[in-house]
């Protein structure tokens, strides 16, 4: 699968129970594996590239990668816009209208469906963020003609069942009830209604407890066919494939759709310009704190020295915090990928003063420290290890693709990330450290009588290089 269910694309939450203490034990590792595997990855990337066909049907582009003998192929067919496709009153009409939509279709009613993905061994899913969604396949090769008929159909044909669509808006309901619970999860919500404030991102494209409940069958309807237009859409296929055979298949299904006039708006940058701070009280037995800062989006060429630079500061967060002052189980830093995008420093902790305090003082150390250059070849070794990971299945390829063709300068760029991640020279990650590490918006979750404003608020201003 490329992404399944009524998951949003975003693993954020996960990798903040979790992913910390793996990114360390990895990055400790570095200097005794990085360098022989980077020789052995050495020029994959015209490689790669070359596996890619690229062609047109009607204005759908579509980019078929050639993985030959690969058991299984997956699909994706992306819908251009995200947040920028709804507004405050739509919010989460083009979620419900995906999930619905793999529900069933005119062809294949619900329980049809159900009898012939079990017996192909075939998946079909969505998922959506705030710049793209998806409908996805997952299917054998051997069945993968039959599964794209069905996967075509729940495209441009769904069924959009009254009893699917009231069964799909509780499941949705009920997710938005757990992110207002979970504390995790409402740190993202408080993130996008007062950090993104004004911009496009603040609208949940997931929906809200307000707008679902409004939605009838004939708004999804509606919607699928404003969006379902061949210039709004792009389709990647990734596994044994005969490209040439698959454009005709194409051209039989979705080359159908309309066109349409569809012209891409580029997403206006977030702009986070003095330190702030914004504390919602809940009587918990630690705090949950997250400060989010300005960073480069996938297509600039801050990126690849600002994911070196999160690297090292999450493990010098994780020392610093955990091991040496036992503050937090988890603390950690991170990078989005998001066409506007955001880094952020995430904890939870009893003494959320001292905890940002630490975590602070070691993005200053990376603004006025140089770094070893063997560290940052052993920290490309990292990413190189777990790109390579996470790109083993076809759909992680075929979303990988997708995400650099929407919003990061191209598809080629997808096989350039760890060439651009190994030329990052210390200067490089210093530059960005003080151009970006600073003016935080601190989200808290917890008690406010014992934040020291002046720890949040004195020391995420502007540096002295800046």
């Amino acid at each position: 699968m490329i992404w399944k269910g009524t998951g949003t694309m975003n693993t954020m939450f996960l990798f903040k129970r979790m992913g910390t203490v793996q990114a360390l034990l990895a990055v400790l590792a570095f200097l005794f594996v990085a360098p022989p595997v980077l020789s052995q990855q050495d020029g994959n990337i015209a490689e790669q590239a070359a596996l890619v066909t690229e062609f047109e049907v009607n204005g759908l582009k579509v980019l078929v990668k050639n993985r030959p003998s690969s058991s299984t192929v997956a699909a994706g067919l992306f819908i251009k816009g995200g947040a920028r496709n709804v507004t405050e009153e739509s919010a989460g009409i083009e979620n419900l209208m995906l999930e619905t939509a793999v529900e069933g279709s005119a062809n294949f009613p619900r329980e049809v469906l159900r009898k012939r993905l079990a017996n192909t061994g075939t998946e079909i899913g969505s998922g959506i963020n705030s710049d793209y969604s998806v409908l996805s396949l997952a299917s054998t090769k051997e069945h993968f003609q039959e599964s794209w008929r069905i996967f075509a159909d729940i495209a441009m044909n769904p069924k959009f069942d009254p009893a699917d669509l009231a069964r799909v808006k509780e499941r949705i309901l009920t997710g938005l009830r757990e992110a207002e619970t979970d504390n995790d999860g409402f740190l993202e919500v408080l993130q996008e209604r007062i950090v993104y404030k004004g911009h496009p991102y603040s609208v949940d494209v997931r929906g809200t407890l307000q707008t679902i409940p409004r939605f009838e069958v004939k708004d999804v309807r509606g919607f699928h066919g404003q969006v379902m237009q061949t210039s709004r859409l792009l389709l990647v296929v990734v596994g044994d494939v005969n490209a040439e055979e698959f454009r005709g298949w194409v051209a039989r299904s979705l080359g159908n759709l309309p066109e349409g006039k569809y012209e891409p708006v580029k997403v206006p940058e977030i702009s986070i310009t003095k330190p702030a701070l914004d504390v919602t009280r809940r009587q918990l037995p630690t705090n949950y704190v997250q400060g989010v800062f300005n960073a480069p989006g996938l297509g600039h060429a801050d990126y690849y020295p600002m994911k070196i630079a999160i690297a090292l500061l999450q493990a010098r967060v994780f020392q610093e915090v955990r091991v040496e002052r036992q503050l937090s189980y988890a603390p950690n830093a991170e990078l989005n990928s998001n066409a506007a995008n955001t880094g952020f420093i995430y904890v939870t902790t009893v003494d959320p003063n001292e905890a940002v305090s630490v975590m602070l003082g070691e993005m200053e150390n990376l603004k006025t420290r140089a770094e070893n250059p063997r560290l940052l070849s052993s920290i490309s070794g990292h990413f190189l290890t777990l790109h390579y990971i996470d790109q083993e299945t076809n759909g992680a390829q075929a979303r990988e693709m997708a995400k650099y063709e929407l919003i990061g300068g191209g598809w080629r760029n997808a096989f350039g990330f760890l060439e651009k991640v190994k030329a990052v020279t210390p200067a490089q990650v210093q530059t960005v450290a003080r151009k970006y590490f600073k003016n935080l918006h601190f989200i808290v979750i917890g008690d406010p009588a014992i934040i020291d404003q002046e720890v949040f608020l004195g020391s995420s201003g502007t540096d002295a290089g800046n």
